[in-house]
């Protein structure tokens, strides 16, 4: 999983970017959000600073990511 480097994020995530969180959110603002924003790129965002920066991934890496989240292979901290 890699960002891309020398991409500006808050720069690079159109204005009307249609941002999504998972289903299995709850109300208190504790998740992260993801927008498609073109040419194979998805931002990330922390669902409780809207208007803060976003990190840009591909698709293929953010899929990795997630994948490997689901399969366990991070251990939790703490």
């Amino acid at each position: 999983m890699s960002l891309l480097p020398g991409h500006d994020p808050v720069r690079t995530v159109p204005h009307g970017a249609r941002w999504r969180r998972s289903s299995h959110s709850t109300a208190m603002n504790n998740c992260v959000e993801t927008a498609r924003v073109g040419s194979g790129l998805l931002a990330v965002r922390d669902s409780k600073n809207t208007a803060g920066p976003a990190l840009l991934f591909t698709t293929a890496a953010w899929r990795s990511f997630v994948g490997e989240l689901s399969d366990g292979r991070f251990a939790k901290v703490g």
